[in-house]
């Protein structure tokens, strides 16, 4: 089974502002697609998604940014994944206009079902606070990169 990069990017933002050295300061999506190198108006779509499922708070204006919503104990992946996931058909018979002629009869459908609802059970069991268990390696490796950013047209400037 593969995730969308939708999925994916929900989770990196997720992982972002859980890793911030300060809880409480405001993160642009600027910031966060710097730091993992991809499309800040594909994370625009994101964030606002992830706002309205209430896993960010989302702070409009000059000043505004980025905030989680809620604890990350609170965060369950399982359910973030089912949110943002499109579909789990990840086989054409599990479609309803299924076209393969053995469908009706084929065991490899049940199996297949049985594969995915282990996949999602698994993500079921953790939450954002499981995956920033080693967060001062998270904000070192996410974090220490924009100061270094920083630093460099702080020198450029003078």
């Amino acid at each position: 089974m593969k995730l969308t990069l939708y999925t994916d990017y929900s989770l990196r933002v997720l992982l972002y502002l859980a890793s911030a050295p300060q809880n409480n300061k405001l993160i642009q999506i600027k910031e966060i697609a710097e730091a993992y190198g991809i499309s800040k108006n594909h994370l625009m779509k994101v964030t606002f998604h992830l706002g309205k499922l209430g896993y960010v708070e989302t702070i409009r204006g000059r000043n505004g940014g980025l905030l989680l919503a809620k604890e990350p104990k609170e965060l369950n992946i399982g359910e973030l994944v089912r949110q943002t996931e499109e579909d789990f058909h990840i086989v054409e018979c599990f479609q309803d206009n299924a076209s393969c002629i053995i469908s009706p009869h084929c065991k490899l459908k049940g199996v297949l079902y049985q594969a995915t609802q282990a996949f999602i059970s698994v993500l079921d069991q953790y939450t954002l606070a499981d995956l920033i268990t080693n967060k001062e390696q998270l904000t070192t490796l996410l974090f220490t990169e924009e100061k270094n950013m920083d630093k460099n047209k702080e020198s450029k400037q003078e």
